[in-house]
């Protein structure tokens, strides 16, 4: 199997030993994505803020890529006040209006940076 990095200065580098995504043949698997500009600067504030950077984030590496929101089969959420989740939930639907992915929403304990929110994806190319 071909097992490609995918790396975008469109979207904040890692901060550990791993990819902002890998595509391994047709399916893309990214990192989990904060709250963090490309230039690395926290984004505070409400939790919605916090989950549309990583929400660009996001978009900016399938678009890196190749894919589209369009092409993810499973979302994973995690969140670090299940007290958000609808607010969460509210920026969510606006990336998947239309045939939404599997998702798992789950609350931790501590997510880096103490942010409120982080998500990965898994998507596949038809």
């Amino acid at each position: 199997m071909n097992k490609q990095i995918v790396s975008t200065t469109q979207a904040p580098a890692a901060i550990g030993p791993y990819s902002q995504a890998v595509l391994a043949g047709n399916m893309l698997f990214t990192s989990g994505q904060i709250p963090l500009t490309p230039e690395g600067e926290l984004v505070t504030g409400d939790i919605q803020a916090q989950t549309r950077q990583v929400f660009k984030n996001l978009d900016a590496v399938l678009k890196e890529a190749g894919f589209t929101f369009a092409d993810v089969v499973k979302a994973t959420v995690f969140i670090a006040d299940m007290n958000d989740f609808a607010k969460i939930n509210e920026i969510y639907a606006e990336y998947f209006k239309e045939k939404p992915p599997a998702r798992s929403t789950v609350q931790v304990a501590r997510l880096p940076r103490d942010v409120g929110v982080e998500i990965d994806l898994v998507a596949i190319r038809s």
